[in-house]
This record gives structure tokens, sequence and C-alpha cells, in this order.
């Protein structure tokens, strides 16, 4: 079959090799008579696997010792509800930066949870097109913690280069869409969440991790389920986690170290963002990329056209020549290009050729 070029956002494009390992071993998981879909979570067959994946993950990240890795479920929408539960005690507020539609979402969330804080925002006219200085964040030095998000995949914005500095105060990231594209400095952040469906797996896994001492400090007045030293006590296992998701994981992590490592990763996700903001900015006037360049993300580019009609006639267009993916979200419009890892810069390339091509036949 001919592969599509997939610039979905998310569930998103999964490296090839990954994607025909699993399927190789789809219906006999090493040679067990079964899939790995059928086995027990609590068998030595799966628990392998789930070793595996957080001892691949933990060496990639260079993840201390006194940090925990957890792979749970309901992605980071439930994660806005869970780390106020778990995190923000009565008599505390927590601190939240809002830079695009996920942190406000979050924050949203976290109301409904205790008392929060609006730290900064970015929400000018309605629209997120840059982040905030570091002056603009004014951290409440008592704060349960400050929450941000990275990455803004629906408004193409990204802290790349510094992060909010808190003190004290726990500083808590969503890293949803931008998650293992780099190396990063774990010991910065006391949790970080993500939803795995964007950079390292599919839909129904989400990572977190955290320091040990957060998590033993956590409300135990919510329902176990909810607790993260419930499922840190159990190493990810208190109920049947999803084994074929980590798996999966498992797989891509692997992939990574084999590709280079994270180092190599970045290089090539730099290049593609590097590739595509030139061709933007050369066709400027055609291609209206409306993020500040300091705020540009890595993974999530964001484009208008001269009308929308010239965006749906590009999706429409691009859809049929192998490029799928590219409608920006429901909420902004325009166009969007997610070059998560498993995005290869040929594609990329052939995509801004299209691009080209595009714009000089139709004016």
């Amino acid at each position: 079959m001919a592969r599509v070029h997939n610039f979905n956002a998310g569930p998103a494009a999964l490296p090839l090799s990954v994607l025909e390992a699993a399927q190789k071993e789809f219906v006999d998981f090493q040679g067990t008579g079964m899939s790995l879909l059928e086995h027990s979570h609590r068998g030595k067959d799966y628990d392998a696997v789930h070793q595996q994946a957080i001892a691949l993950m933990r060496e990639l990240l260079a993840v201390p010792d006194d940090y925990q890795i957890l792979f749970l479920q309901g992605g980071a929408s439930q994660q806005f509800a869970v780390i106020p539960m778990n995190l923000l005690p009565a008599d505390k507020s927590a601190d939240y930066v809002v830079t695009g539609a996920w942190s406000q979402k979050a924050f949203g969330e976290a109301k409904n949870v205790g008392k929060v804080r609006l730290a900064a925002s970015t929400e000018d006219n309605k629209a997120f097109t840059r982040l905030p200085t570091r002056d603009e964040i004014k951290v409440d030095p008592s704060a349960a913690y400050l929450h941000f998000t990275s990455n803004e995949t629906i408004h193409g914005v990204e802290f790349k280069d510094w992060y909010p500095e808190t003190g004290s105060v726990p500083l808590v990231c969503d890293m949803s869409s931008d998650f293992m594209w780099r190396k990063f400095d774990v010991k910065r952040f006391d949790l970080i969440y993500a939803g795995a469906q964007k950079n390292i797996g599919p839909a129904g896994v989400t990572v977190v991790i955290a320091r040990k001492s957060l998590i033993e400090k956590g409300r135990t007045d919510i329902p176990k389920i909810f607790r993260y030293s419930t499922h840190a006590g159990e190493n990810s296992m208190y109920n049947t986690c999803p084994t074929f998701g980590i798996y999966i994981i498992r797989n891509v992590m692997q992939w990574i170290k084999d590709s280079g490592g994270l180092d190599q990763i970045e290089t090539w996700n730099r290049e593609k963002a590097k590739l595509t903001y030139d061709f933007l900015d050369a066709h400027a006037s055609y291609f209206r990329a409306p993020v500040a360049k300091d705020a540009r993300s890595v993974m999530n580019i964001v484009f208008r056209l001269p009308s929308e009609q010239h965006e749906e006639k590009l999706i429409k267009e691009a859809k049929a020549a192998g490029f799928v993916g590219l409608k920006g979200h429901r909420s902004v419009g325009g166009i969007r290009i997610s070059a998560y890892n498993a995005v290869s810069v040929d594609s990329v390339k052939q995509l801004l050729a299209f691009l080209d091509k595009f714009e000089k036949a139709n004016p």
C-alpha cells in the first residue's frame, strides 16, 4: 500500500518500523501463541514489556531515581482535574499560566476543584500568538504549584528556550504535544504529564513523571483510583493498564534509541521546523504565520492563506496528493502542520514543494 504523509495533530504519525513490528507480533507475541492484547497484565510476558518501557524512557530522558514514571489512562484532559485533586489543598491556591486553548482548559477544570489564580495570560484579542515575558508571570510564593503548557497544539505557541521560574513553588507542565522531541532537564519540574498520542505512542496512555516526594504529599481524601500514590505504589498496575499502548510506547522508545537518541530526534525536528518557517517567511504575503517568531512551535506550525476558500481548496488538493491532517483546529481554522517525531524530513520537503506549486496555481 502507498503510505500517506501524515500531519495529523493527534493521534499522529508513528514510525513505520514500529507499526511493522507490531503487525508481525500481533497474532503471536514472541512465540507465546497469543497476541499481547490477550495477555494478562499480571503475567511475566507483559511485565517484561512494561518494565522495558519504563527503563527506556528513564534512560532516554535521564529521569532521576527520585522521580516516578507512571502510565495512566484518561488523557491529559483527565489530568487537568487529577492534578488539583492531588496537589491543591483546601487552604491553598494554585497558579496557572494560560497561553492557549489547552492551558485555558486546564485552568477552567482546576476551578472546579479548588482555588486557582491566573499568574499570566497571553489571550490578546481572543487570540494566542505569543508567550508571556518572564516578568509577566507573577508567581504567588505560597501557591500549591504553578501549571503551564509547554506547547499549545492548537495555537502553535511553544516554550522552547526557557521555562517559568517558580522558586520553591512546584512546577507542573502539560507536555502532551512536545514531550520527547528533545532532551530536557527533568529536575526543572516537579510533575510532567503528556498524552502519548503525539510523539510516543497511540491514544489511550498518559505518561506522568513526578517527584516521589510530591506524590507522597498528595491528598488522600480523594478516590483511590485518582491518587498518584495509588498508581505509584503499584507501578502503574493498580488496575488493568493499557497494555498494548504501553507495548507500542516501548517500541517507540527503542526506535528513538536506535535512531541515535533524543539528540538525533531534536536535529530532525529542528530541521523540519526551520525548513517550514523559512518557506513561510519567504512567502509571507500568501502564507501568513501569526505566531511571534520567538514563540513559534517546532511541533505544530500554524498559518493562514489569503481566504478560507483557498484553505479549503488546499486541504482538499493536499489530501488527493497524499498529504493528510493539514486542517487547523475547528476553533481557529487555518492550516496546521504537525511535524512530530515520526514525520520525516522528506515528508516535510515534499509538502513544502506542494505548497509552492499551490501558491503559483492559486493566486
